[in-house]
């Protein structure tokens, strides 16, 4: 078989796969890593749109690993600019002695912004921009509190948590958790623009206090939700009219994967505050917040003691990583991949709409989502399709969804066989209450 489509050749997960479970469990702390019989598989390598465990089984991915894989897993460009930093310098002194490289990616970010956000903080995730950007606008509107959506996923630390719209993520530590966010309903497609402004509208008159409005685009791990066309540019408008800072969360959404460079560019949109992420480093772990002047330039000027950092503000190899990156993003055009073949994978993913247990079909570009009856039965088809050979993510609130959100770079006939094998594998699962 082709080295570009997948093979199975163990009982998946393998027995090696099988052995670095027990030590996993073993030493990793238990809420991190879902252990079962039947998943998951160690990854050893990965390449364009494969990747191959530790027992040789070779999978067709799906998921481009959370959105990261914009250029293809282990992209020989940025692989190389890696190796080429690593063997010059590894780390530098964060806010005390910059490199140059972490200026080069600084000013490519902000050409490479929409409109003008040309100042940017970098970070190492994406629940770090978020925090970024909300003590930002504290900063710059002397307000502590922000509107955000249910559904909304921003990252899982302690301030990020107080804008994450899903239940399960907050519950557990609820006593820690601030309340500074007023929530609301993420409005889908079937919602009108005049509601969905007419509620933060609303919300801003109950809140005068809240001095940001925080939101993703597209949900992502919400279950890739759209919202309805116009929706972004009226909420710009009404941010501006009242003061009010548009943060917009393109951790997933940014560097291609909706058809445009950052999804808000389809409406025109510049928010205040730019949140990025995944796909930035190529692999290696970065994010930024991207801002105006006029916003970012409410933080103080350092005096000796910077107010936000980390000890790996900018790393050098991270740096690197990500020009790298942008390189490749432009050299290939990633947002014109997208374009090239979202109608295929729109088509093909629409025709489960005639699968029994099948709710919904939805999403933009390369971040779509089909919907099922359960979360139990969505799981099965996750678990069917990874011992088929096709790396699939669950999502939603509920878990209720399956994220489907490939590789731009993925060739045509891999594209077309990882969608017969989640086609197949949705089509003959059946529902635990009918075995």
């Amino acid at each position: 078989m082709s080295a570009e489509f997948e093979s199975i050749v163990t009982p998946v997960p393998g027995p090696r796969s099988r052995a670095l479970a027990s030590e996993l469990a073993a030493y990793e702390a238990p809420g991190v890593t879902y252990l079962g019989d039947d998943y998951p598989v160690f990854w050893e390598s990965a390449s364009g749109a494969t990747v191959t465990d530790v027992d040789g089984n070779r999978y067709l991915d799906l998921t481009s690993a959370f959105g990261v894989a914009a250029t293809g897993h282990t992209n020989p460009h940025v692989a190389s600019a890696v190796a080429e930093q690593a063997q010059r310098l590894m780390h530098g002194m964060g806010d005390v002695h910059p490199t140059e490289v972490r200026v080069k990616l600084l000013l490519r970010l902000s050409e490479l912004a929409p409109g003008d956000l040309t100042k940017s903080y970098l970070s190492t995730s994406g629940a770090d921009a978020i925090e970024f950007a909300l003590k930002t606008a504290l900063l710059a509107t002397g307000k502590p509190r922000t509107i955000a959506y249910r559904g909304a996923y921003h990252g899982l630390s302690l301030g990020a948590l107080e804008v994450v719209g899903i239940e399960k993520f907050r519950t557990p530590f609820a006593p820690l958790v601030a309340d500074r966010a007023t929530f609301l309903p993420y409005p889908g497609a079937e919602t009108s623009v005049e509601s969905a402004i007419g509620a933060v509208r609303d919300a801003l008159d109950r809140d005068p206090d809240a001095g940001a409005v925080l939101l993703e685009p597209i949900q992502g791990r919400g279950g890739v939700i759209v919202p309805p066309d116009g929706f972004l540019r009226a909420l710009r408008d009404l941010c501006y009219g009242r003061g009010v800072l548009m943060i917009l969360d393109e951790i997933y959404t940014g560097f291609g994967r909706t058809g445009t460079m950052f999804a808000c560019e389809r409406e025109n949109v510049v928010p205040d505050l730019l949140c990025v992420g995944k796909a930035l480093g190529g692999g290696v772990p970065l994010s930024a917040t991207i801002g105006s002047a006029r916003v970012m330039d409410a933080w103080p000027k350092s005096t000796g003691e910077a107010l936000h950092t980390s000890t790996f503000l900018g790393n050098p190899i991270a740096c690197a990583a990500a020009l790298a990156n942008l390189d490749e993003i432009a050299r290939l055009d990633v947002p014109g991949l997208v374009r090239a073949q979202q109608g295929l994978l729109a088509d093909r993913l629409g025709g489960l709409r005639t699968a029994a247990n099948v709710r919904d079909v939805r999403g933009r570009g390369f971040l779509r989502a089909v919907e099922f009856g359960s979360a139990e039965f969505a799981n099965r088809v996750v678990v069917r399709g990874l011992a088929a050979g096709v790396i699939l993510l669950q999502s939603g609130p509920t878990g209720t969804s399956i994220t489907i959100a490939p590789p731009p770079t993925i060739g045509g006939a891999q594209l077309q066989r990882a969608l017969d094998i989640f086609e197949r594998t949705v089509r003959e699962t059946v529902p635990e209450e009918a075995t």
